[in-house]
Order: C-alpha cells, then structure tokens, then sequence
C-alpha cells in the first residue's frame, strides 16, 4: 500500500536550487516505489466545489511573476489517467461529496515544482485536484478519507501546500539559516498533535495552535489545509511521521509528512 504525503512546494526558485530540501525530495522519490499515478491536491487550485483534473496531458502554468526567466523554461508535460478519474468519481459518489471534472486546467507550480524533483521524467500520470478552505478540516479529512482505497491500488495521494506560509512576514532577502522562533514553536505544536492523530486539536487548530495568525495567516489558509486531505487519505492506520523539516527566508516552512506505511 502507498503512503499518503503532506509535501511544502516552498517558493518558486525551488525549482531551481540545490539544497538540503531539494535533496531531500530527489531521495524520496528514489525511495519510494513507482506509483501507478498520483493524486495532488493544490494549494494553488481553490475553488467552492471539489475539481478534479481529467486531460490527456498537463500544460505546464507559470503562476508567480518577478522570477528568473530560467524558471518560465521549465516544463513538466505529466499525462492524465481517467482510469483514475473514474475511480475518484465513483468515491465521491458513494460518499456524496460533490465534485466537478475539470479538462482545461493544467499543473501549477504548487503541483509541478513538487512532483519535478520526485519524480523528473515526468513519467507518473498525474490527477490534480483542488482544495477548498471554506470547508471546515473535518470535511476536507473526509474527501481524503474517501479516496483511501486507491492507495491499495499503488496510487500515491499528495497535499502540496505548507505549514508555516505567510508570504507577509516572509523574509526573501534574509537567507541565512537563521529561523524566526515562532515558526518553530508552530511546527512543534503541529508535530505533537499530529505523531498522535489527535483530530480534536488538528480541527480546531485557529484556536489551539500557538502562532496560529503567523504561520496560518486569517487572510489565507489554503497553503496549510492539503495536510488534512493527506491526512485523512490514511484514516486506516492513523500513522503520521515528519520525514523532514527545515526552513528558508525566516519562517517559511519546507515540511514532509507521511502518512500510513
């Protein structure tokens, strides 16, 4: 059976680099076996009602600005799988949570910069999906918990987003390894809570989590909540493990998570 992943797709320039965290997702991906494809619910891709990504082939989306034009070069041509598709709409059916299918949408940067250093050929088709963050985590752990079955089919299931992402306290031209404590004190918190799948606390987060309004800013959850669709996708085994954390630019967050064995 796959794991289920929480991966942070850190900044754009990511895609680019060579460090300690791009290493990182380079040895997962050599680690883990080949899957028969992979579900990836974007931070990146909001929207009211569940989407679910069904084309042929990806086009490859820029969606930053200001950045090397190295960076607009960069294509990840992932296929599609309607095999998978059809399997993720006869879930949500039986679990009548609504969804829509998308065929236009292409890979954004949430999604490819990821999966790039995972998995560089490009040869893993590829279901992207959207999150919702007017839903309450409960309701986003359910849509997770629904597609659990497919990682008995070697289908690996991934939440790209972040922990700590707060593009307003970020400090882009202040790299130098040194990592604002509230960043940290938020993270342990969240590794508590999570190596014990406590829920109760993981739901109400906004009002238990220290740092909360920093690490998780009122204006914008949807970086931090793919962690419950991640999570929920390993409801069986309830076994969450952090294979890596480290930090760029002050506080923001380069955290992996597995979920399930």
């Amino acid at each position: 059976m796959m794991p289920s992943y929480f991966v942070a797709h850190g900044a754009p320039l990511l895609a680019l680099e060579d460090n300690q965290y791009t290493n990182y997702l380079k040895e997962l991906g050599e680690a883990l076996p080949q899957p028969k494809a992979i579900v990836l619910f974007s931070a990146h891709w909001e929207s009211g009602v569940q989407q679910v990504g069904d084309v042929e082939e990806y086009r490859t989306i820029y969606d930053f600005g200001g950045f090397s034009e190295a960076l607009y070069q960069i294509e990840y041509p992932a296929k599609g799988s309607s095999d998978v598709v059809q399997k993720i709409k006869e879930a949500f059916a039986q679990q009548e949570i609504p969804y829509e299918v998308d065929k236009t949408r292409g890979l954004d940067h949430e999604a490819w910069v990821v999966l790039r250093m995972i998995y560089p050929a490009a040869d893993v088709p590829v279901v992207s999906m959207s999150v919702n963050p007017h839903l309450t985590p409960q309701q986003q752990y359910e849509i997770g918990k629904a597609l659990a079955p497919l990682r008995k089919e070697d289908v690996l299931i991934i939440g790209s987003g972040g922990t700590v992402h707060n593009l307003g306290v970020v400090k882009l031209h202040q790299d130098n390894g040194q990592t604002d404590a509230w960043a940290v004190e938020f993270d342990d918190w969240l590794e508590e809570q999570m190596t014990k799948w406590n829920l109760e606390s993981l739901y109400n987060y906004k009002k238990e989590a220290p740092a909360v309004d920093l690490a998780v800013p009122p204006y914008g959850n949807e970086h931090f909540i793919p962690i419950f669709y991640a999570m929920g996708a390993a409801d069986e085994e309830k076994s969450a493990k952090l294979t890596h954390r480290s930090y760029r630019y002050g506080n923001l967050s380069h955290s992996v998570w597995q979920f399930g064995k």
